[in-house]
C-alpha cells in the first residue's frame, strides 16, 4: 500500500531462498498474460522513429525481472518487420521500492544486452514507490505491473473495510500518477493475484491462514510471542475482479481495453486441474516461493533468527501439503490493459 512501514522487499540475491531462485510461479503468470500484452502492443500503432520508453513497475530481481521487457521487444521487433519500418531505439525502466536488491539486476544487464538481437536498449534502475510519480510527463509509451496481493481470513471486517478503501484510494492514485507519465494513446498492462467471488474470505484466504497456522505452532513452542502476531496486519489486498474495473472508470484517466481472467495452481509445476500427485514436493515448493516474497516482512516483524526462520517455512511446508491432500487451490489472477485517454 501507499505506506510502506513493514519491510515489503524481496529476498535478494542468487541463494536457495531468494526471489531469483523462487519465482518460476510469477514466471508461469507472465506467460499466461503474454496475449493481453501482444495485443496492447499492437494497439499502440505507429512506434516513435527514435526512441520507445517502457517502464516495468515493481520489477524486482532475478530472471523474471529482464523477462517482460524481452517478450516487449520481440513483440515490437515483429511488427516493425510485418510494417517494414525502422525499430526504434528502447528505453527501459526497471522501478522497485530502494531496499530492492538492484545489484542484482545491474550485473544481469551485460548479458542481456548481448542477447539482444537487432535492438538498441538501454535500462535504468528507479527506486521508489509506483504510489507517486517516477518519470517525467508524458514520457513513457508503455507500462506493465504485476502485482501479488493476499488478505487474512482471520482479518476482522473493520480491518477488511479498511483494506478495501485503502486500495480504492492506493490504486486511484496509481492510475492518476501513470496517466501523467504515459503519453497520450500509451497503454499499460497490470497483472493483479485477486479473488473471482465477493466474499473476501474466499479460498484464496488459505495460503495466509495457512502461514498464520505455523506461527501458532512457534508461539505453543515458547519461540515468538503471541502479541507479535496480534499486532501484525498484513498491508495486503486481493481485489475482487470487479473492482478493478470499476476504480479505473471512476478516476477516469484510462479506458479499459481488455480484461481478462486465468488461474494458476500454487505450485505452477503442476497442471494436473483436480490431484495433487505429490503433495510433500508441492508444500515445499510453496513455501519457499512465499518465503522469499515475505520472509524480510516476517523476520523484521517478529526478529526471527536464521534457525527460527527455517523451522517456521518447514512446519510451512507440512501445513501446505497437508492442505494439498484435501484440497488443491489456484491463484486467481486479474489481468487488464489500459489505454491513457
Amino acid at each position: 500500500m501507499a505506506g510502506e512501514k513493514l519491510l515489503m522487499h524481496m529476498n535478494a540475491g542468487n541463494g536457495e531462498c531468494s526471489y531469483a531462485s523462487s519465482s518460476t510461479l510469477q514466471r508461469k503468470v507472465i506467460q499466461e498474460a503474454k496475449p493481453v500484452l501482444e495485443d496492447a502492443i499492437k494497439k499502440i500503432g505507429d512506434f516513435p522513429k527514435s526512441c520507445f520508453n517502457m517502464a516495468d513497475l515493481g520489477c524486482s530481481s532475478g530472471p523474471n525481472t529482464l523477462f517482460t521487457v524481452s517478450n516487449i521487444i520481440k513483440i515490437v521487433q515483429v511488427l516493425c518487420h510485418e510494417k517494414s519500418c525502422k525499430m526504434p531505439e528502447f528505453q527501459v525502466y526497471l522501478n522497485d521500492l530502494p531496499d530492492n536488491d538492484f545489484n542484482t539486476i545491474f550485473k544481469s544487464i551485460p548479458s542481456f544486452y548481448r542477447n539482444l538481437k537487432e535492438a538498441n536498449c538501454f535500462v535504468s534502475g528507479i527506486p521508489g514507490s509506483f504510489y507517486e510519480r517516477l518519470f517525467p510527463s508524458k514520457s513513457l509509451h508503455f507500462c506493465s505491473l504485476i502485482l501479488y496481493i493476499y488478505i487474512t481470513r482471520t482479518s476482522s471486517p473493520q480491518v477488511y473495510e479498511a483494506y478495501m478503501k485503502q486500495f480504492d484510494k492506493d490504486f486511484s492514485r496509481f492510475l492518476q500518477v501513470r496517466s501523467e507519465e504515459i503519453v497520450t494513446g500509451g497503454h499499460m498492462v497490470l497483472t493483479f493475484m485477486g479473488r473471482s467471488i465477493t466474499d473476501p474470505y474466499g479460498g484464496h484466504c488459505a495460503l495466509p491462514d495457512l502461514l498464520s497456522k505455523s506461527l501458532i505452532d512457534l508461539i505453543h513452542e515458547g519461540l515468538i510471542e503471541q502479541a507479535k502476531l496480534d499486532s501484525i496486519n498484513f498491508p495486503i489486498y486481493a481485489p475482487y475482479k470487479d473492482e478493478v474495473e470499476k476504480i479505473v472508470q471512476m478516476e477516469g484517466s484510462f479506458d479499459v481495453d481488455t480484461i481478462k481472467f486465468f488461474k494458476v495452481n500454487w505450485d505452477e509445476r503442476d497442471n494436473d486441474d483436480d490431484i495433487c500427485f505429490d503433495a510433500y514436493s508441492s508444500g515445499k515448493h510453496i513455501a519457499r516461493t512465499m518465503r522469499a516474497a515475505f520472509e524480510q516482512m516476517l523476520v523484521s516483524h517478529f526478529e526471527l533468527g536464521d534457525s527460527i526462520v527455517d523451522y517456521l517455512f518447514e512446519r510451512y511446508a507440512y501445513h501446505l501439503a497437508c492442505h494439498l491432500l484435501i484440497q488443491k487451490d489456484k491463484f486467481f489472477n486479474i489481468v487488464i490493459s489500459l489505454r491513457n485517454k
